[in-house]
């Protein structure tokens, strides 16, 4: 299992579609992949519970993955939360 650290970077006027594009994003990987922001630790490929965590500009999250792919998986889902538009 990897993880990484990383402050989320949306668009001041960000809703859904960000959000919706990160499951997108970790759906491709095998891996298991999951965002932790305070203590809610939420399946990344999940619509429902990616939206009940409320990503908020600046909020500090990790991003897991835990299978073949997980180094990939991680690496694309951090850079993603930096730079989410």
């Amino acid at each position: 299992m990897v993880n990484e650290t990383v402050k989320v970077n949306l668009a001041a006027d960000a809703e859904a579609r960000p959000v919706a594009v990160l499951v997108q994003k970790a759906s491709q990987y095998e891996s298991k992949v999951y965002i932790q922001a305070g203590d809610k630790k939420i399946n990344a490929k999940s619509i429902m519970g990616m939206m009940s965590l409320g990503l908020v500009q600046d909020a500090e999250v990790t991003v897991y993955a835990d299978g073949a792919d997980e180094q990939d998986a991680v690496k694309d889902l951090a850079s993603y939360l930096q730079s989410a538009q």
